[in-house]
């Protein structure tokens, strides 16, 4: 990518950061698994900086199984000492529950013949709502949308999955295109 005015939020001097703008932030993702992979990875971020995130998902991704909930649900206490010892990760007893539990109400709505994605795309009409900020600082924290998702989630078993937290991850996830309207990436990722 070139030089030219992307978002602000994306330091020019972090590579990590730029290439999670560059090429992830706001394309629209549509596999299920890949979907609630992404919504653990920002419901560990709660309380932390996404950067933290960044750097450590490789290692979250190993120890996690590959986010594969069949495998996750199967997790003993002893597996989650195992987890817990682990620096590369959130050594968040309460997150790493959590995930688990979000596997389990996962793997619940796929058994009731729900497919996932097609569930959180649904909340904002099927396709992705694109704003126009000239400033990063100005999109919103949430919304009347990603407050009803959250509630309608914990209902079904999910946790850290508040309005802000569903909020930042479907910006993430491309169902929300909030790339400030001057950065190459808010037209392109509207052509993915």
């Amino acid at each position: 990518m070139t030089d030219a005015p992307y978002c602000g939020w994306a330091p020019m001097n972090d590579a990590l950061y730029r290439g999670y703008h560059d090429e992830e932030w706001g394309v629209p993702e549509h596999d299920s698994r890949a979907l609630w992979e992404k919504l653990q990875l920002d419901g560990m971020q709660a309380g932390l900086s996404w950067i933290t995130i960044l750097r450590k998902r490789d290692s979250i991704r190993e120890e996690f199984d590959g986010f594969d909930p069949e495998c996750l649900v199967r997790w003993t206490p002893a597996r989650i000492e195992k987890a817990l010892q682990n620096p590369g990760i959130i050594r968040s007893p309460k997150k790493i529950e959590a995930t688990i539990g979000n596997a389990r109400a996962y793997l619940n709505m796929a058994a009731a013949g729900e497919d996932f994605s097609a569930y959180c795309w649904n909340w904002v009409g099927g396709a992705p709502i694109v704003n126009s900020w000239t400033d990063f600082r100005k999109a919103p924290t949430f919304t009347d949308w990603s407050t009803a998702m959250s509630k309608d989630l914990k209902k079904r078993g999910f946790k850290f999955v508040g309005p802000t937290i569903v909020y930042a991850w479907a910006q993430a996830v491309g169902m929300v295109n909030d790339h400030e309207i001057h950065c190459p990436r808010h037209q392109a990722v509207q052509g993915i």
